[in-house]
């Protein structure tokens, strides 16, 4: 079966910029280029709810891949390899990204990719883990596996997925340096069920690319039968309610999370749940950690700041 690919934004003639929004070529475009945009987010959706993923290739440009690249590279010197065969003992993996790269949150917050997380996700979902994933030559291939606790929380399938996951793809991924391969439909099998290799697809696409899927699909990372790593950064979603895979205000405080936008800052936890406040902190809101001048959103000139 082929991966579904859906059209690369860089036809669109449009560019990432750090805050992860598209700048426009050409201002008169506008309506065109927005027209294009919710076509591809449309599409994308309608992929993952029927075939539990989709591809958008071109998602950043080769310069931005490499920029973002050049700047993981001091943590990526094949000294931290993976503990236990799922993490991979050929497999460099690093965490805590937004207090090491900053440029890694134009992904975290690119504007495509949240538009697709905003089809499946409840209102003020949260980034529950963000880090890098470097596969190594002889590296073998991962279990099949789910985002979605992976049956640790013992919810019956099949099930809409409770959280989301995107993989940036900062080298091409290949079926022989170990691309994702994912079971297509696999979100809408019965609980007993498990994947089979043959049911399976490889994820082939050129750097810059990204694959979004719902955290109820079975993948794994694929064996690296070449010469040289392959490297990739995924971002995972999650529900507000649910504690994050990486407790974000920690890996990233306040002092770090202020250089961020409000968004990224809202997906790390420096934000609340409504209708409530919950993930206060003192009674306060947690934006006052980062913004010492955050008056919230119902201010009022007799009330103190929330």
């Amino acid at each position: 079966m082929k991966a579904l690919i859906c059209r690369d934004v860089s036809s669109l003639k449009l560019e990432s910029g750090n805050n992860g929004k598209f700048d426009l070529a050409l201002k008169d475009t506008k309506n065109k280029v927005d027209s294009s945009i919710d076509s591809l987010v449309n599409s994308a959706i309608a992929d993952i709810r029927e075939n539990g993923y989709a591809i958008v290739e071109g998602a950043i440009s080769s310069t931005m891949a490499s920029d973002i690249k050049r700047a993981l590279a001091p943590w990526l010197q094949g000294k931290q390899m993976g503990r236990n065969d799922f993490e991979g003992f050929r497999t460099e993996r690093v965490y805590a990204l937004l207090d090491k790269v900053p440029q890694v949150a134009s992904l975290v917050e690119h504007d495509v990719i949240l538009r697709i997380v905003d089809a499946f996700l409840p209102l003020n979902y949260l980034l529950s883990s963000a880090l890098a994933i470097n596969i190594y030559p002889d590296e073998t291939p991962q279990r099949f596996h789910m985002d979605d606790g992976d049956g640790a929380m013992n919810v019956r399938r099949p099930h809409p997925p409770i959280g989301m996951s995107a993989i940036w793809a900062l080298d091409d991924f290949t079926s022989e340096n170990g691309a994702t391969e994912i079971v297509p439909g696999s979100h809408k099998w019965d609980h007993e069920r498990q994947p089979d290799e043959r049911e399976s697809i490889t994820v082939t696409m050129p750097l810059g690319s990204v694959l979004v899927f719902g955290g109820n699909v079975f993948h794994r990372g694929g064996a690296n039968r070449t010469g040289s790593p392959r490297l990739a950064i995924t971002p995972q979603y999650g529900p507000p309610y649910m504690r994050q895979l990486e407790n974000m205000t920690l890996a990233v405080p306040p002092t770090v999370a202020a250089q961020y936008s409000e968004r990224v800052q809202a997906l790390l936890g420096y934000s609340v749940d409504s209708p409530g406040f919950r993930g206060h902190v003192n009674g306060r809101h947690p934006r006052l950690l980062v913004d010492p001048h955050y008056k919230g959103r119902k201010y009022r000139k007799d009330l103190p700041s929330s």
